[in-house]
């Protein structure tokens, strides 16, 4: 007989690694300036990249929604928890990516595990980027196919593995990586995925709403569509500043999903009150192209300044800057040195990055001014290296 894990001592292994995280509940709503423990902090660690999960005319529509429709589905999607609310929003971010239909999820993280475990089996090979969300690598585990890990950001090494002889059923990426910021070089995944006939699938949670002209993502960015990409997947919580997620794709391949997606078949559905603020969201986003080219600006002023801090940032030219410590100890002792001065800027631990990697992981929201980063700026440049 099997003795229950010791989880006391797990838990104080990862305290001794300094790998223990903690909840810290914001008092305020979204935004730069959360309030913390009684505290207001100006924070670069959202998602909330322009500036929409606070919006007036998104929580307008947001309690028109609940007026509507009340506060929850009620059921599953295919019992009776699909509202017209969220057929007009699919319907709306099938037009938004230019593919035939859409489909709601009601995370980013199962909408990857539905499609994944959906298309792929015992059998088939699924490639993936060494950095991809940790969703995109479940979702190849619960399909029970073999999962090939290719060298981030590398088509010659994806090339190298389509050319080993499997069953390539599927090639999945990050568009923009979540902990790097940099981008999937699409345009060559495209090529090769075409060669191997596999299906191609880009998680552009961190690129939609940000990328591309009227923010429809990192496909728009490269001037690439459904042709090359068969599989797109967005959220709806980062930029959008909402919750949720989608999956874009063929008529056929959305009919699949709603017949086998385990994750979208046996979940209670995501509020209609939140598909019609999503809706507005996703109006304004388009509308508002200033909103990117504020951001855009934020991230310059901000390279610039770092480079003549001499500040070892990733190339990134995302919302996502990366400012790397190396070790645990000082990622932490960075992000606590900041925080004493005002600013909350999250230290990501291993195992979210390889180990020897640990970051601080600035990001910026169009909500930012231009004195929030000379703010930050001026607080990067009296941090200590290790051993300093």
């Amino acid at each position: 007989m099997l003795a229950r894990p010791d989880l006391t001592a797990e838990l104080d292994r990862l305290r001794a690694a300094r790998l223990y995280r903690t909840l810290r509940p914001i008092e305020s709503p979204q935004g730069p300036r959360p309030r913390i423990d009684g505290r207001e902090l100006l924070a670069f660690c959202s998602n909330d990249y322009l500036g929409l999960a606070n919006h007036p005319q998104v929580i307008t529509a947001f309690k028109r929604g609940a007026d509507t429709y009340g506060v929850g589905s009620g059921a599953s999607h295919l019992i009776t928890g699909h509202s017209v609310a969220h057929q007009a929003l699919e319907g709306a971010l099938a037009e938004l990516t230019g593919y035939p239909r859409a489909l709601l999820f009601s995370t980013g993280y199962m909408a990857n595990l539905g499609v994944i475990s959906t298309l792929a089996g015992r059998g088939d090979w699924i490639c993936e980027d060494r950095l991809n969300h940790a969703s995109l690598l479940d979702g190849a585990q619960l399909s029970r196919a073999r999962l090939c890990r290719y060298a981030h950001g590398d088509p010659q090494a994806l090339a190298r593995l389509l050319d080993g002889g499997g069953n390539v059923r599927l090639i999945a990426t990050d568009g923009v990586f979540s902990m790097d910021g940099d981008l999937a070089p699409l345009p060559e995944l495209a090529a090769l995925a075409r060669r191997a006939e596999a299906w191609l699938l880009v998680d552009d949670a961190h690129g939609l709403g940000v990328l591309g002209a009227e923010g429809r993502g990192i496909l728009a960015h490269f001037g690439l569509g459904p042709e090359q990409v068969p599989i797109l997947v967005g959220t709806l919580g980062k930029a959008l500043g909402v919750a949720g997620a989608f999956v874009a794709g063929s008529r056929e391949l959305i009919e699949t999903l709603i017949q086998r997606a385990r994750s979208y078949i046996f979940t209670t559905a995501l509020p209609p009150a939140v598909a019609v603020a999503v809706r507005e969201s996703l109006s304004i986003a388009r509308r508002d192209s200033w909103r990117r080219e504020r951001l855009q600006a934020l991230i310059r002023r901000f390279r610039a300044g770092a480079a003549e801090l001499g500040l070892p940032l990733i190339d990134s030219s995302t919302p996502i800057q990366l400012l790397i410590a190396g070790t645990v100890e000082q990622a932490l002792s960075w992000s606590r040195d900041l925080e004493t001065r005002g600013i909350l800027v999250s230290a990501i631990r291993p195992p979210t990055v390889p180990e020897g990697s640990s970051r601080l992981r600035v990001t910026f929201s169009a909500a930012h001014q231009e004195e929030d980063v000379d703010r930050l700026l001026e607080a990067l440049g009296r941090l200590r290296p290790e051993g300093a």
